[in-house]
């Protein structure tokens, strides 16, 4: 499954990366030709200020990704 959020700041990102640890699957973000592993801190950083896609397997219940997506927002 796959979402479009805007990544606008600093807070977000840390939110992001709790909400992504604390999931029982994993999440990943992707802009452009980057797939980034939602974990991982550092590499979040690089999509401040630009629009990026969360993505799950499908196996992921819907209604639980759309809740994740609604934190990260």
């Amino acid at each position: 499954m796959v979402k479009e959020i805007a990544v606008k700041d600093e807070s977000q990102v840390k939110r992001i990366n709790f909400l992504a640890c604390e999931a029982p699957y994993e999440v990943w973000l992707s802009s452009g030709s980057m797939m980034l592993d939602a974990r991982s801190l550092l590499g979040l950083f690089a999509l401040v200020g630009k629009k990026a896609h969360v993505v799950v397997e499908d196996d992921v219940s819907p209604r639980s990704f759309q809740r994740l997506v609604a934190k990260m927002e």
